[in-house]
């Protein structure tokens, strides 16, 4: 009975769905010449992998479209431009030095040399505006009067911090102890 309910049941008929196996080239050549163009060749739906390393549709479709275009003898020159006329410069993970690419280039050592000479400049005009000061004899005289005065009321500050902790601690021992302090007076009356 178990065995009869199990066959019915609809797990052990679940329906797999098969995706269609990537074709292999029917010659080594063909498919090895495509393996090396597609190194070179953006996935533009990873854009962080090669057409050769990534399994999107897209990549299939691109891998496709190369091993075609190999068959119909065009040279790898050809596939590239057709690529790139297709889907842009973008495709290609070294771009063309071009006039629309020359920022992409030359951009990074253009902000590198902008910064080192900014770096320079602001560092200068660092240096003159700290210029040492001489100061005359009467301007020492008051900035030893004022470091002084300064320097008695950091210590009487500090001298009114101690008093003001030690009496806290004073009394905080005596609100901690108020029994010690009741028998200390009854032993002092019963000792008279």
């Amino acid at each position: 009975m178990m065995v009869i309910l199990y066959m019915l049941s609809p797990v052990s008929r679940a329906e797999v769905e098969y995706k269609e196996a990537i074709p292999v080239a029917e010659n080594p050549e063909i498919e090895k010449r495509m393996l090396a163009l597609t190194e070179d060749l953006r996935c533009l739906v990873c854009q962080n992998e090669s057409i050769a390393d990534s399994r999107a549709d897209f990549s299939n479709d691109i891998r496709r479209i190369i091993r075609e275009q190999i068959k119909a003898n065009k040279t790898d020159k050809e596939i590239i431009e057709f690529l790139v006329d297709r889907y842009g410069d973008f495709v290609l993970y070294n771009p063309p030095m071009k006039t629309t690419t020359v920022l992409l280039w030359f951009g990074p050592l253009i902000f590198f040399i902008f910064s080192a000479w900014f770096l320079v400049k602001y560092l200068k005009g660092r240096r003159l505006e700290i210029k040492e000061v001489t100061l005359s004899e009467a301007e020492l005289q008051k900035a030893a009067v004022l470091l002084d005065t300064n320097q008695a009321m950091v210590t009487g500050n500090q001298r009114r911090e101690n008093d003001n902790s030690n009496n806290q601690d004073n009394s905080s021992t005596q609100e901690q102890h108020p029994m010690d302090d009741a028998s200390a007076r009854e032993n002092k009356g019963n000792n008279v």
